[in-house]
């Protein structure tokens, strides 16, 4: 099993480096109420120290490992520790020597395709050793002994990849294997019940084989033994396929794609594909694939808090080109060139050592442990009860035998007889508890959300954080992005303003003077982040990059546009990268001679206000009047107001002497802003995603508010709110309490802010820091807020939303390493499909308890009555199992695996504190609880003369009797599993025939069950039943169908029942108190 290089520390890294995790502190009072993201340690301590747990392997399987935790972040300090030394004593060493010695190069021992080999490189790059670099001919001369251009890459086909895998290794790691079949069966088989059963059975058979023989004496210790069996397979088998399932959910996640450059051209590739000797594009927000040197960069600066463990910026250039894989880029943009890669990089080193662990308790995982607890409690009890009851009548001569005999005689009755007796009791007593403890439900959790994350796959959604399942069912509030999240993000440009005059480039270029044009062209080419391929043999050019970039680079190809060219005609001297606060990028260009030019790009409306002159296509410089202005402003208003981005470009000459000529000075220096001359104004279109009005209209019936918040002026911010639905006002008059531009929202104050935030529905011109104001003040009103980001100052606000929704096809790996959910597609309908798999999870885990539970209360009251009444309980170990069987694991994967319906988007968001257990499910649970109970009890009691047995023997007609309330107990079970699909619905049958694997669970079950009355007599102790009472049994349990619609017109309160028994004592406290003070206001006036 080998997994990516990259992605690892997920949750780790951030608490790594300077910026630490937000711990959110719980109640003390409830050990078993986590919260969805930032649980402190402590908590999540109390709530594994206060369950109650028959199998901790099993229980605590998909939970975070406390003590892993502590041992992987020791040898993340040990790993640093001893990189930091080597590096630090080679730099003491060099600096010690004025001229530093020639290093020894390793001759090659062997014939290689390359002129450097792995044990040459790699220490060089581990260590930082610049005089190494130098040695080998900078940058340019390593890449030559490496067959690598540093413009065009490497060849790339099948054959070079090939062999620079084999000499240098691939870009993976080892992980460590998955648990095979048998590790799973071994941890079933650890459970403290089913261990007690097997002990019983083992006893019984000797007893009873010593007793009446092999031939007969081995049904009752090996039935139990069989169905003890059956419970550890199924369970494994179960546990296993869920394992394999995260494990391959896990797998995609690791698997993220990068830009490389291979024979001119750029390209995607998975990072598993990267090879020593790729040239790799850098910018903002990635993350380094693998360790190298920097070829050229501009204002490079990388957060390499995640391999020394502090939150230090270092700038990269040509005096510290080295690069190290796992480390993020937090600013500026420049290329790489591979040299090590996987396990000879210290990432590699460091990921292999702390293997990843998947476990994360969830917050509703953590609530069920809670239930399960408490049940099991209550289990324990009437276990025990069960067990001294049935002891009692034992020795006491109350407990027969089918044929009406008494069992113990005192002074009669054998010791082998009495030990057999203290066995079956016991053994009945020890199945009540694994009936009773419901130790399947946290693991129901697990799962459903195993289901539902394999089917986001599906529907372009990557759950990265389990919990954010769950959580995304209870979002009130969705902020999302406007570009490529509610628009399709294919951007092309619609309208040019060069000057003040609209021009047609594409029809018409030749109105725009040369020297406009070259200006034109030098600035799309020289300030941008994408690239043109100009393929030698005339073909369609490619262009790579951002919408925006793509936008742009186009429309320059329309001005016949040579890339290549004009970036050697002039050469890069200093860059300013775009990011969104400053919403403009800028480059410094070394024309010729002393020239140099000064271009600028981004916001429109921002660069205009940078701007004093203007020119026209002719070539004539204008100043720029307030009357002009105003009417540029006015083409931007009306691009906007027509859904359009506007990008504006100007420029600025300026005199080489005035640029600083050392390194480091270049590096702080400002580029000019001031006295800018623009050049043009584009309007880009970016339509609106097909379907997304009916997502966000879905949202609002859901009772999700949907926000844009969007870097774009606030007219085409309006134009696409109301295109998509977000402004819902007629004839767009729309509430101006509604929109609102990100300078004048963080200018309020933080109370002001609280009660702006839940009217606002566009925010305009937002930065990064805007959106997380929004998003606290939102969480300050009780609002769930799911946020959706892309950009690496996106990652605060996606840290601190509830859920964090990383756009997966322009977010950075930044951006998706702080979010929780990431949209593959980038579409607000999967964010909305998102919430439906959110809502489902709930509400089958929902279904799961309220199955479970009727089940529960019916075994147990029906087993207790008769224990106390009769001595003897109608329902066996065996029997008890197998309804166990039914009831936990296969009750699970029927129940937990239903698909979301679109009854769900009808109903309000679930509330974080909102019952588990909600008043229509106790309605549904004590009706058909209530009808099982009364039945059985009915048929336990009276059933000889209900069923006409009178005519049989006694020990025949009990035998039929007790055969007969099993199958009818297994069948209504069955029966009311169909009702526990619908909890509120009248038709349980809607969609019951898409669910295969329900469909496929209950035929098996029905199966079955056939199979153990008809044919497995002997290990169940139960006799075939003839047609008729076949028929009787259906019968019964077809009647829970009828019962269940009629209940469902039964009224319930909207108080969750737990409040209202908690109003009931406090009303019934404070009565009492009232009381007592009268009584104590009449003394003292009969004292008077």
């Amino acid at each position: 099993m080998e997994a990516s290089p990259l992605r690892g520390e997920r949750q780790t890294e951030r608490s790594d480096g300077g910026e630490a995790l937000t711990v959110v502190e719980i109640d003390d009072a409830d050990p078993f109420d986590i919260p969805a993201k930032g649980a402190s340690i402590d908590s999540l301590r109390r709530w594994r120290q206060t369950v109650l747990v028959l199998n901790a392997s099993r229980r605590f399987r998909y939970t975070l490992d406390l003590k892993r935790e502590e041992e992987k972040e020791k040898i993340r300090r040990k790993l640093r520790s001893s990189a930091q030394v080597i590096r630090a004593a080679f730099l003491f060493k060099e600096a010690g020597e004025r001229h530093p010695p020639k290093p020894e190069l390793q001759p090659p021992s062997l014939k290689r395709d390359f002129g450097i080999g792995e044990e040459q490189i790699t220490p060089m790059t581990r260590d930082h050793n610049y005089s190494a670099l130098q040695e080998y001919g900078g940058v340019k001369g390593l890449a030559n002994l490496l067959k690598s251009n540093l413009e065009m890459g490497i060849k790339g086909d099948d054959s070079d990849v090939i062999s620079r895998r084999n000499a240098f290794g691939s870009n993976t790691y080892p992980k460590k294997k998955g648990k095979s079949f048998w590790v799973f069966l071994w941890e079933a088989c650890k459970d403290l019940t089913l261990v007690i059963l097997m002990v019983a059975a083992a006893l019984s058979l000797a007893l009873g084989i010593k007793t009446e023989g092999i031939k007969e004496g081995w049904y009752d210790g090996g039935s139990i033994a069989f169905a003890v069996i059956l419970v550890i397979v199924v369970t494994a088998i179960s546990d296993y396929r869920q394992s394999l399932q995260f494990k391959q959910l896990n797998e995609e996640k690791e698997n993220i794609h990068i830009e490389v450059i291979r024979n001119g051209k750029t390209i995607n590739i998975s990072i598993f594909d990267l090879v020593v000797g790729d040239v790799v594009p850098l910018k903002i927000g990635d993350q380094v694939p693998a360790d190298g040197v920097l070829i050229s960069g501009q204002s490079l600066a990388i957060d390499e808090s995640s391999m020394t463990g502090e939150s230090k910026i270092i700038y990269k250039d040509q005096r510290s080109p080295f690069l190290m894989s796992g480390c993020k880029v937090a600013d500026g943009y420049g290329t790489m060139l591979v040299t090590a890669v996987g396990m000879k990089t210290e990432w590699g080193l460091l990921m292999a050592s702390i293997s990843e662990d998947n476990g994360e308790e969830t917050p509703l995982q953590v609530r069920l442990n809670g239930a399960a607890t408490m049940i099991g409690m209550v289990g324990l009890a009437v276990a025990l009860a069960v067990l001294l009851v049935l002891l009692a009548r034992y020795f006491l001569g109350k407990t027969t035998n089918p044929d009406g005999s008494v069992q113990y005689i005192k002074g009669q009755t054998g010791v082998k007889s009495i030990i057999n007796a203290i066995i079956k009791i016991f053994t009945v007593a020890v199945t009540i508890v694994v009936v009773a403890v419901p130790e399947g439900l946290p693991l129901a959790v697990t799962l459903t959300l195993a289901y539902s994350m394999r089917k986001m796959m599906a529907d372009k959604a990557l759950v990265r954080r389990l919990s954010a399942c769950e959580t995304m069912g209870s979002a009130t509030t969705i902020c999302s992005d406007k570009t490529g999240t509610l628009t399709l993000n294919q951007m092309t440009v619609v309208q040019a303003y060069v000057g003040n005059e609209k021009v047609d480039a594409k029809n018409n270029p030749e109105i725009i003077s040369e020297h406009v044009t070259n200006l034109l062209l030098e600035g799309i080419a020289q300030n941008s982040t994408g690239s043109v391929y100009e393929p030698e043999d005339g073909g369609n050019v490619e262009i790579t990059g951002s919408p925006t970039e793509k936008a742009i680079l186009g429309w320059g190809a329309e001005l016949q546009m040579k890339f290549r060219e004009i970036r050697k005609n002039s050469t890069i001297i200093h860059a300013c990268p775009f990011n969104s606060e400053k919403k403009r990028s800028g480059v410094a260009l070394h024309v010729d001679g002393s020239s140099v030019h000064i271009h600028w790009k981004g916001a429109a409306e921002i660069v205009l206000d940078l701007c004093t002159s203007y020119i026209d296509p002719a070539g004539v410089l204008h100043d720029l009047t307030r009357s002009v202005m105003e009417r540029f402003r006015k083409h931007i208003e009306d691009m906007g107001s027509n859904s359009l981005r506007c990008v504006a470009l100007a420029y600025k000459p300026l005199d080489l002497k005035k640029i600083p000529t050392e390194e480091d000075q270049r590096v702080n220096w400002p580029l000019p802003d001031d006295d800018l001359i623009l050049l043009c104004i584009l309007g880009m279109k970016d339509p609106c995603r097909p379907g997304v009005q009916e997502a966000v209209n879905l949202c609002i019936e859901a009772g999700v508010k949907v926000r844009m918040v969007t870097g774009d002026n606030l007219q085409t911010a309006i134009a696409i709110a109301l295109e998509c639905g977000i402004l819902t006002q007629k004839d767009k008059n729309y509430d101006p309490e509604e929109v609102i531009e990100g300078k004048d929202f963080r200018t309020l104050s933080e109370e002001q802010r609280e009660r702006k935030a839940d009217k606002i529905s566009v925010m305009a011109r937002s930065s990064p820091n805007d959106k997380l104001l929004l998003v606290k003040a939102l969480k300050k009103k009780g609002d769930v807020v799911a946020v959706t980001g892309d950009g690496t100052n996106d990652a605060p606000a996606l840290h601190e939303a509830d859920i964090g929704l990383a756009m997966g096809l322009q977010g950075t790996e930044v951006a998706k390493e702080s979010s929780d959910i990431i949209i593959l597609d980038d579409n607000f309908s999967s964010v909305v499909k998102v919430v439906r798999w959110g809502r489902s999870v709930y509400a089958n885990i929902q279904k799961f308890i309220q199955f479970q539970l009727t089940v529960n209360v019916a075994a147990l009251i029906i087993n207790v009555v008769a224990a106390i009444s009769s001595g003897n309980v109608p329902l066996n170990a065996v029997q008890l199992l197998w309804v166990n069987l039914i009831m936990d694991t296969l009750g699970a994967l029927a129940l937990a695996t239903e698909p979301p319906t679109d009854n769900l988007m009808k109903m309000p968001p679930v509330g974080r504190r909102e019952p588990l257990i909600t008043n229509i499910m106790w309605r549904n649970l004590i009706l058909q609880a209530l009808f099982q109970v009364v039945v059985l009890l009915t048929l336990n009691f009276d059933g000889i003369n209900i069923l006409r047995l009178r005519h049989d023997s006694t020990a025949e007609a009990n035998k039929i009797k007790n055969t007969f309330i099993f199958n009818t107990f297994v069948l209504c079970q069955i029966f009311n599993e169909f009702n526990a699909r619908k909890p509120d619905e009248f038709n349980v049958f809607k969609g019951v025939v898409k669910n295969r694997l329900f469909v496929g669970i209950i035929c098996m079950t029905v199966i079955l069950q056939v199979v153990i009355i008809e044919f497995l007599g002997k290990f169940t102790s139960t006799v075939k039943l003839r047609w008729q009472l076949w028929l009787i049994s259906i019968a019964i349990g077809f009647v829970s169908w009828p019962l269940a619609f009629v209940g469902k017109l039964i009224p319930v309160p909207k108080t969750p029942l737990s409040q209202l028994i908690r109003n009931c004592c406090l009303k019934s406290k404070k009565a009492d108190k009232q009381e007592v003070a009268e009584q104590e206001g009449n003394s003292n006036q009969g004292l008077v």
